[in-house]
């Protein structure tokens, strides 16, 4: 998919961009922005380095230690960012544009139909589209977590063949070769299991940057279930890094799924902002896996304090199974939990609207 006319998102991480003394690596980034470039398909970059370049510009020598040090770095590098991005694809006589996102951006799904709407509208007319968390408003309470997780939520957000994550490392190792030399590099994954996830025990995020490998499996988990397959690789050195992938393949390839959920599917189960958990039986949990609606029948705990459309986790006997969009308020809910849908108007006083969650509104992990 490098060098076909799939859509292709890039995440290129702090570490890669930003040298020992907190200058961008521009001569690395015009290589990245040349193979891109030369690309028959539509590119996205996902770019870390705006906190990092902005440090060095007022002098902070170190990770800031407050959020406003964090915020006011941002706001200078983003900027700076911006300008050599767009310096490193005018070269190749191509246009780049800043899209700056928060998560709130994709957890609404008005805002997040419009951020799909304007990222298509600059693919169409062969525009770079480079794109960043909007580190100056976001909060802990309110963040992707790192750019990896941005990553997979825009090759979700542009129906992305391939999602490629550029890192210090080749790919997924059998163990972490930072203290293991004969590790063994994973090339292939088909699903991000409980086995993959153990291998990323014991792996750190970077000096610059936020993300580790647990980070990138996490992301693998969300691009796939969309249908993106996912390329791990490495970023280091001078030269192109596609380039080098697909002459050594030295990389980790995790599958798409066969069988991808619908956009609106997709768009739920990337959701991260949950206002309160339901408990389920073990029956309720077998008929969410036949594809039924949750009913309250099948609810034993409400947890949290939320209104209607709210986000929820749904747990069953053996832990978190799935979210969706609640019908009902807490208050509601409360009042349901183990109802007969023929009780809800005694127990609410009104005909109510059936489902806790109804199956079009739910997602199974």
């Amino acid at each position: 998919m490098l060098d076909g006319t799939a859509t292709v998102v890039v995440k290129v991480g702090s570490s890669l961009l930003i040298d020992r003394d907190g200058q961008a690596r521009t001569g690395w980034m015009a290589t990245l922005a040349g193979s891109l470039s030369r690309r028959a398909g539509p590119v996205i970059v996902v770019s870390s380095g705006a906190i990092a370049l902005g440090r060095a510009a007022i002098g902070l020598g170190c990770r800031p230690a407050s959020l406003a040090a964090a915020q006011a770095a941002a706001a200078i590098g983003q900027i700076r960012l911006a300008q050599i991005w767009t310096e490193a694809f005018a070269r190749y006589r191509r246009d780049a544009a800043q899209i700056l996102l928060t998560l709130g951006d994709l957890e609404d799904r008005a805002r997040y139909l419009n951020a799909r709407n304007t990222l298509e509208t600059l693919l169409a007319h062969a525009v770079v589209p480079i794109i960043n968390e909007n580190d100056t408003v976001a909060t802990g309470e309110i963040r992707f977590g790192d750019n990896d997780r941005l990553a997979a939520r825009v090759a979700q957000l542009a129906g992305a063949e391939l999602l490629v994550l550029l890192s210090d490392v080749d790919g997924l190792y059998e163990a972490n070769p930072a203290t293991h030399p004969d590790a063994r590099l994973v090339t292939t994954v088909e699903e991000v299991s409980a086995k993959i996830e153990a291998l990323a025990d014991g792996t750190t995020a970077t000096e610059f940057g936020t993300g580790g490998m647990p980070s990138k499996l996490a992301a693998a988990r969300t691009a796939t279930a969309a249908g993106c397959q996912v390329l791990l690789t490495s970023g280091r050195g001078d030269c192109d890094p596609l380039t080098r992938y697909l002459d050594t393949g030295r990389g980790t390839v995790f599958s798409a799924a066969q069988r991808p959920l619908v956009r609106r599917k997709q768009w739920l189960r990337s959701l991260q902002q949950h206002a309160g958990r339901l408990l389920i039986d073990a029956g309720a949990a077998s008929a969410l896996r036949r594809g039924a609606s949750l009913l309250p029948a099948g609810v034993q705990t409400i947890e949290g304090q939320f209104e209607r459309g709210a986000l929820l986790r749904i747990a069953g006997p053996d832990g978190d199974i799935g979210q969706g969009l609640s019908g009902y308020d807490a208050h509601e809910a409360s009042c349901l939990a183990g109802a007969q849908s023929s009780d809800i108007p005694a127990r609410l006083g009104y005909a109510g609207r059936g489902p806790m969650i109804h199956r079009d509104d739910l997602v199974l992990f």
